[in-house]
């Protein structure tokens, strides 16, 4: 048996229905993107969670959600924006709760702006962490008791430290790390920041999920891997000493190459 870390990937339940033999053969982590919007949060969301329990009757593997982020941050200062922000992180858990998640992606409140005047106004890398402990208070009480970890994601990060120390200052098991290797490819090659393998050294074990995408450096490409410039050996060598086990999610555009792209992992020999 192969002792390479297994992928699994992030799609639709439309798509999950195309993909399910290939996430059942190995028991493979799977995301799911179908709850996302206001629309459907806000709705009635019962009949989709009642169809994904029937399609992952059996299933092995382990399962979440990308959380809700448009038009908000966690971070907020407007404490009526940092209330529809929890609420929408609830719903999600709701939804979580629902279908036996036990992930859900939330994005990080820092930007390539904010990272150069982080220390140009005195206390403002605390006070983001008391914004995102003011928003995400309750819902990280409500992922401590349904098993459910918040993963917070890297969108423009130029330094990989400090959103670890965000999830740290929580110093709850429900709070997490995630990277998107595109994401941290972008801040590389535009912003400065160091290699994508040096976001996985920062996290650590603290590191419970990763996005993975391929990307050019310039923009967020969400290619199939090995379309673009990302250097994977660098990555999986730097994750095979991570003892946390993070989900490994091949979040792509085109899933019609989603199997292609764990078949492109498998030939460079760093995955299956």
């Amino acid at each position: 048996m192969s002792s390479l870390p297994i992928v699994g990937a992030a799609m639709t339940i439309n798509e999950l229905e195309n993909h399910r033999d290939w996430l059942f053969e190995k028991s493979r982590d799977l995301e799911l993107q179908s709850f996302i919007n206001a629309d459907v949060l806000n709705g009635d969301w019962t009949p989709r969670a009642d169809h994904v329990r029937r399609l992952l009757d059996g299933y092995k593997g382990r399962v979440g959600i990308h959380g809700p982020f448009w038009g908000f941050v966690i971070a907020s200062q407007d404490p009526d924006i940092r209330a529809v922000v929890s609420r929408r992180m609830l719903q999600g858990l709701d939804v979580c709760a629902a279908i036996g998640g036990t992930h859900m992606v939330v994005h990080s409140p820092y930007t390539t702006w904010g990272y150069n005047n982080l220390d140009n106004n005195p206390g403002e890398r605390e006070s983001i962490i008391d914004y995102c402990h003011q928003t995400m208070r309750d819902a990280v009480k409500r992922a401590e008791e349904i098993g459910c970890t918040l993963v917070i994601e890297n969108i423009e990060d130029k330094d990989p430290h400090i959103r670890v120390a965000l999830a740290e200052s929580f110093n709850s098991p429900a709070v997490a790390v995630s990277i998107d290797t595109g994401h941290a490819h972008y801040a590389h090659g535009s912003t400065g920041a160091p290699p994508v393998d040096y976001y996985v050294h920062a996290a650590g074990n603290r590191l419970g999920h990763v996005h993975l995408q391929d990307a050019d450096g310039y923009a967020d490409r969400h290619w199939a891997l090995g379309e673009g410039t990302v250097n994977w050996r660098a990555i999986f060598a730097a994750l095979a000493k991570v003892e946390s086990n993070p989900r490994l999610i091949i979040e792509i555009k085109d899933k019609s190459k989603i199997i292609a792209s764990a078949e492109y992992l498998a030939s460079i020999g760093v995955a299956q």
